[in-house]
């Protein structure tokens, strides 16, 4: 499958060392090493590779190194600006890492103007589109998930045995590796009650009392799960919102398929393509943006507010069946001028729009034909 980012980085990579960041077994070696023929792949968690990597004895007549994990060693960004200081943009390197380098940045020694990131996800609708027809692909998507190894089996079983090994990985390899976690136990079952609160506002406080834990410390477990990207967080809209709860946030999964529940899969499969589409603007144009959710005390609420550049500029509800627009959109959007208003329905029997401006949209073609910078 051609990753959509594929280009960019391609072009990237002529003027700046390339951050990319993304979910264990996401495709990042793959995509990497498809971006020129000739190429010096290095990989910190393998003993003979660190060596290289600390002599920097890679091959400088390749067009590329990959330096993979690299955020596992010491000190590990002043060490690259060192090179780039001294080596400059040739041969081009590339950075890869389960965890996020968009946090890592902003830790140390400043890697400012030297580098671009892009973050990797699963494959969605949008990325799919003339590669399956968009029926089959969200079939697939809502069955397996979009992680390339379980998406191309296409199979519930593969992608079960799958799951298992991958989340062991995370919780007994790179969490370790991120924060010396003794309690895996602990956060294993935090990962399973946030499975079935997908689309739930989820209270630290309540986390607390269910694993006997202080809210701090579950706080750290849900920041370490966002850093290890097994889940990203959807936080309140509050602002020019009266009445609004400001603090309990959202989680939803990069692995779609691990979330039980239809409608809140369905959901996820939402924030996922949101997500994306919002870090794809963010890496490739620079634009500010932001996901959030609407709810106020007396109970009017609205899946997603997608900000760019401190405007809200969609409101989206998802449902499985309902084509009556909710009521919140009359809400909200009299706080909100100039917003799209549209409701996504999974099963659709025609498309409609309202006077009002209110928009009924069959989900699957709305996510793959996902254009969110054009307002």
């Amino acid at each position: 499958m051609i990753r959509a980012q594929e280009e960019i980085i391609r072009h990237d990579l002529d003027t700046r060392i390339v951050l990319l960041s993304g979910p264990r077994q996401v495709g990042k070696t793959t995509l990497s090493k498809r971006l020129f023929e000739r190429y010096d792949y290095l990989n910190q968690d393998l003993a003979e590779h660190r060596l290289a990597i600390r002599e920097r004895s890679w091959d400088r007549a390749k067009d590329l190194v990959i330096l993979d994990e690299l955020h596992k060693m010491r000190a590990w960004k002043s060490w690259l600006k060192g090179v780039w200081d001294v080596e400059g943009a040739r041969p081009r390197l590339l950075v890869t890492g389960s965890s996020r380098l968009d946090v890592a940045r902003r830790m140390g020694e400043s890697l400012a103007g030297r580098f671009f990131l892009h973050r990797l996800h699963p494959f969605d609708l949008k990325e799919l589109l003339g590669q399956l027809p968009t029926d089959e692909a969200f079939e697939t998507l809502m069955a397996v998930g979009g992680f390339p190894e379980p998406f191309l089996d296409g199979t519930t079983r593969f992608h079960g045995r799958w799951r298992r090994s991958h989340l062991d990985i995370i919780l007994r390899q790179d969490l370790i590796d991120l924060d010396a976690i003794r309690d895996i136990q602990s956060v294993e079952t935090l990962v399973e009650m946030l499975r079935v609160r997908v689309g739930s506002t989820v209270s630290m406080s309540g986390m607390a009392r269910d694993l006997q834990r202080d809210p701090k410390t579950i706080k750290r477990y849900l920041d370490l799960l966002e850093n290890l990207h097994v889940v990203f967080k959807v936080t309140p809209y509050h602002k020019s919102v009266p009445r609004s709860l400001l603090k309990e946030p959202k989680f939803y999964f990069h692995d779609v398929a691990l979330v039980p529940d239809l409608g809140a899969r369905l959901e996820n499969l939402v924030a996922c393509a949101l997500r994306k589409e919002l870090d794809r603007l963010e890496d490739g144009a620079g634009t500010r943006t932001g996901l959030h959710y609407l709810r106020t005390k007396d109970g009017r609420e609205l899946g997603f507010a997608v900000a760019m550049e401190g405007r809200v500029t969609h409101l989206i509800e998802v449902k499985t069946a309902d084509e009556v627009p909710t009521r919140a959109f009359e809400h909200f959007s009299a706080f909100m001028p100039r917003v799209s208003k549209i409701q996504l329905v999974s099963s659709l029997k025609r498309e409609k729009t309202y006077p009002g401006g209110t928009e009924v949209r069959g989900l699957a073609p709305w996510l793959a034909s996902l254009e969110l910078g054009r307002g």
